[in-house]
């Protein structure tokens, strides 16, 4: 389900989308392929087997998906040298107090509460690269 990664937009960031919904995917695709390289993976288990062999910009991913959620898939990529400092931004329906506590003591690059809009993902996103280089 990954996006062609074609030769002309080298100069763009890299966004890795990981989220068990598919409309979720197509709708964050359409928001963000006009300005970043985006490619899309339906779940935790393929996020981890793509970032063998690619180091992404920033990882937007889901934080409730089945058999590898969020967290165990943020505890993967922090476990390895090769990833450890890749931005995760939590993806999330969960808006309640709790969720969004175990979400910031996990200390991701940011959360976003679904569903967003197009420009307020854009947004959180250029701030993140601003700030960061």
């Amino acid at each position: 389900m990954a996006s062609d990664l074609g030769g002309q937009d080298t100069d763009k960031k890299l966004i890795m989308i990981v989220d068990d919904d598919p409309t979720q995917l197509a709708m964050m695709k359409q928001f963000l392929e006009p300005k970043y390289k985006v490619v899309l993976l339906p779940s935790g288990r393929d996020a981890i087997n793509y970032l063998i062999d690619h180091k992404p910009d920033v990882i937007l991913l889901d934080y409730m998906m089945p058999l590898y959620n969020g967290v165990a898939v943020l505890n993967i990529i922090r476990s390895k040298e090769s990833t450890k400092d890749i931005p995760v931004f939590f993806l999330t329906g969960q808006s309640d107090t709790s969720t969004v506590m175990q979400c910031l003591a996990l200390k991701p690059a940011g959360y976003i509460v679904k569903p967003v809009g197009r420009k307020d993902i854009i947004k959180k996103l250029e701030a993140w690269f601003y700030e960061h280089g």
